[in-house]
């Protein structure tokens, strides 16, 4: 099974984006996938304040795993992480023409009326699984 589908079977589960997207490569970079979970829980659904959308945000914690700095004065790996998560982004609008969740599934779920207008047009089931597969499949592509 390939890591998109990872992350849209993590995601048909009922988790939040960003945690399927992290989930799906916690394992391969040595995280413990409960503590993925976790860690990644407040970042679904633009970060509950309509922001980044949590399959970006799930995919920069990806890219931070494989190429980020331990030692604060690894100033190399900070500049690697800043680059790859603008090429990451830049990759994504090309695919979906916006990264905020509310741009992407055209409500703004940080409200309560929001939240139910999403879950009456049945949109985390209609438009988010797409959005986990791409991030995962811009992923695959960036970290060869």
């Amino acid at each position: 099974m390939n890591n998109a589908d990872k992350a849209a079977g993590i995601y048909k589960e009922g988790f939040s984006c960003s945690m399927a997207v992290l989930g799906a490569y916690c394992e391969q970079f040595g995280l413990d996938k409960n503590l993925a979970y976790k860690v990644s829980s407040g970042f679904g659904g633009g970060m509950h304040l309509d922001q980044t959308c949590g399959a970006v945000t799930g995919a920069f914690m990806v890219l931070g795993l494989k190429f980020g700095r331990t030692r604060a004065d690894d100033i190399e790996a900070k500049m690697k992480v800043a680059k790859l998560t603008n090429e990451f982004a830049k990759k994504f609008m090309a695919r979906h023409h916006n990264i905020t969740c509310t741009d992407l599934i055209g409500c703004n779920i940080s409200t309560p009326q929001g939240f139910e207008e999403a879950k009456t047009k049945d949109l985390f089931k209609q438009l988010c699984p797409r959005y986990v597969i791409s991030a995962a499949e811009i992923l695959d592509e960036m970290l060869g």
